[in-house]
């Protein structure tokens, strides 16, 4: 299994596309996946989104689905009225996102799901923030997967965070010596 975060799809691509050859599940969080909404035709609000990979993203989902693997896109996320961690919040579906409104993290029914695909897996390798963890108001879901992979990890999961972001954002939930391995070679190295 496979967890890819971070702001950008067009930097997460050839990742991604490697990646659907070796697992069966793919969580995808962060920025970038306001790019596969939009490809989906849902409205993104202010969200973060890369207008010349919307095609991309949805030649991604559709070769996911070709081949088997679950690409599973957050259904909720946390929405903030401007990019600053005191900023306005709500939590809204995935299909509610309108306006000024952008999301900055994944939804608490997000991390749960998420849990449960975790928890099901027996290697799990991690790459890219699933919020603004810079932000602490936005970091929670971050970090709830962080604590998913220490305890995946607990019960004997192989479990690798990749790229600085990762790494950073695992180091600062605490939890960076609760994984097997760590690198700061992102996705470069997931590209093999």
């Amino acid at each position: 299994m496979a967890i890819v975060g971070g702001a950008k799809v067009s930097t997460k691509i050839p990742v991604i596309e490697s990646l659907m050859e070796k697992c069966d599940t793919i969580l995808v969080g962060g920025g970038m996946i306001f790019t596969f909404y939009k490809a989906m035709g849902y409205d993104i609000g202010a969200s973060l989104v890369e207008d010349d990979i919307v095609g991309l993203a949805k030649e991604l989902m559709a070769k996911a689905e070709a081949k088997g693997v679950k690409l599973m896109l957050p259904t909720d996320v946390i929405l903030a009225d401007k990019f600053d961690n005191d900023a306005n919040s709500a939590i809204a579906k995935v299909s509610e996102i309108s306006g000024d409104w952008r999301g900055l993290d994944i939804g608490p029914e997000t991390v749960a799901a998420f849990g449960e695909e975790i928890a099901k897996a027996n290697t799990i390798v991690w790459n890219g923030p699933m919020g603004v963890f810079e932000m602490p108001n936005f970091a929670e879901g971050t970090f709830a997967v962080a604590n998913l992979l220490a305890e995946a990890t607990e019960r004997g999961a192989i479990t690798i965070v990749g790229g600085g972001d990762s790494v950073a954002a695992i180091n600062k939930a605490g939890l960076g010596d609760k994984v097997s391995h760590i690198s700061t070679g992102g996705g470069a190295s997931l590209e093999l």
